[in-house]
């Protein structure tokens, strides 16, 4: 009988240790003409495993769902995850959609025992907003 293992991916880069750290290596999906979602797959240094688009959406809207979010977090053993969206408008602060998908997003990864470990909306100008900033993320600290 012959037992096969997964392959870990080699995580690149340097560790992501805050909200503009995120920011920096986003800065050309910021500045998409419609709505996307990604997932920024981390090791437990915080090392970036993988940028993943799960969403494309309209100008206004994006649609996601846990499943899509989780789906490639858990292939590539993420030990969590960083939601990043955009808004096209400009104004970074999020819809009150935005605010139920990163409470969804929080419950179902404490389920899967992958927290989530930021919530970024980032605009086409360079700014951000950050859910682990402004309070709206349970005591998930960024790891270096």
């Amino acid at each position: 009988m012959t037992i096969r293992f997964l392959q870990i991916r080699e995580a690149s880069g340097e560790a992501i240790t805050s909200p503009k750290a995120v920011c920096e290596i986003m800065t050309e999906e910021s500045k998409a003409d419609r709505e996307c979602m990604w997932v920024l797959h981390l090791n437990t240094k915080n090392m970036l495993i993988e940028k993943e688009l799960v969403s494309v959406g309209t100008l206004n809207a994006s649609l996601v769902s846990p499943r899509e979010i989780f789906k490639r977090a858990i292939i590539n053993s993420a030990y969590g995850i960083i939601l990043v969206h955009n808004h096209p408008s400009g104004f970074p602060e999020p819809s009150s959609e935005d605010e139920e998908i990163l409470s969804l997003i929080e419950k179902a990864g404490e389920i899967l025992c992958i927290p989530l470990i930021d919530f970024i909306i980032i605009s086409p100008a360079g700014k951000y907003w950050s859910g682990k900033e402004n309070g709206m993320l349970k005591n998930v600290v960024f790891q270096a």
